[in-house]
């Protein structure tokens, strides 16, 4: 058994938009079912934001160890844990505790199992330096996978992936992105690209460069455009054939469900603190237009997802923060000042 501390520090808030608190805890005990992980790096997420912020009251439970994207290394293993060894990378996704025995599971729809509970959510999270996991919920991360790289992904990276998928675009098809320049932007951008679809990219006009150097077909300024149904219609002769709402903005989604083509798919990611948006039911219906949500991913979505990067096909831009620095990461993504993707790194505390 390795040698693991009695204590770790972890960051905790108490309330919603309270203080983020770096706290020594206790390391927890992996049940007989559990591994323990030693957390390595732990992306920054805009759920995380949305969290901390109360938009997700209802299913939070305070107080909270925010983080859903960790990644690491096992440091112990619970009795009748199987085919995870000490020291393997293993990495931490937002959805576990499924029962693997339900409608939804059996069909490959983890993520709706009832039994589901979140990291950083109603259990607590990333933001500490050691967690306990079931094995059979842990990712396994290849022995040559960059960890800092790895953890980004297992969040943001198989959102994106999995909402691209659900639009149903097909290879030299054309896909527009909302809020294209931000953190799960820029990889939907990359993961959009290798999988052949051609990409419109939306944002604000200081993100343009940014989008095209990541693999944008085409920008708009989301703010300096004066008819933006108008601009996506004309850009696409028709408008394209899927949308991937990732803009925290009702307005970004009210106008997709305009240009999306006839029988096109809009697929909605991002949460606006308000998330009622009004929809002209008869532009809907006589254009066959598909309107669907879409959140993280199954176990195999999430081990495609890492392939992506694993090949080199896809780069996670990441920035290497401080625990301590979560809070400013939070206002940068309120601000719309983030294009990477922000990652503590455990070993800079």
């Amino acid at each position: 058994m390795s040698k693991v501390p009695l204590t770790q520090k972890a960051l905790v808030f108490d309330a919603f938009n309270g203080p983020l608190e770096i706290r020594e805890i206790p390391v927890g005990v992996p049940e007989d079912d559990e591994i323990l992980v030693r957390i390595r790096y732990s992306g920054i997420c805009h759920s995380d934001l949305h969290i901390w912020m109360g938009d997700l009251e209802a299913i939070s439970k305070l107080p909270i160890i925010g983080g859903h994207e960790g990644s690491g290394e096992v440091v112990r293993i619970g009795k009748s844990v199987k085919n995870w060894e000490i020291g393997e990378k293993a990495g931490i996704k937002l959805m576990n505790f499924n029962c693997n025995n339900c409608e939804y599971c059996k069909k490959g729809h983890e993520p709706l199992c009832h039994h589901i509970k979140s990291y950083g959510v109603d259990c607590p999270g990333t933001y500490q330096e050691y967690i306990t996991i079931r094995g059979v919920d842990a990712t396994k991360i290849d022995p040559e996978m960059d960890l800092a790289e790895a953890a980004p992904i297992l969040c943001a990276g198989v959102t994106v992936y999995k909402a691209l998928k659900e639009s149903h675009v097909l290879p030299g098809q054309i896909v527009v992105l909302t809020g294209a320049g931000g953190g799960l932007g820029s990889l939907a951008i990359q993961y959009a690209k290798a999988m052949g679809m051609r990409v419109v990219a939306i944002d604000h006009e200081s993100k343009k460069e940014h989008c095209l150097g990541l693999g944008a077909e085409w920008f708009i300024d989301a703010f300096g455009t004066k008819d933006i149904v108008e601009r996506v219609r004309e850009l696409t002769n028709g408008g394209p054939h899927g949308v991937i709402n990732f803009a925290v903005a009702k307005k970004a989604m009210e106008n997709a469900v305009q240009y999306v083509r006839k029988r096109g798919t809009v697929v909605l990611v991002a949460i606006p603190k308000d998330s009622k948006i009004e929809i002209d039911t008869t532009h809907l219906i006589f254009n066959m237009i598909t309107i669907k949500g879409s959140i993280v991913g199954s176990r195999l979505d999430v081990d495609e997802a890492m392939e992506f990067v694993k090949r080199g096909i896809v780069k996670v831009p990441i920035e290497l923060v401080r625990l301590q620095d979560v809070r400013e990461i939070y206002q940068k993504m309120l601000e719309g000042k983030i294009s990477s993707r922000a990652v503590v790194d455990f070993s800079l505390i």
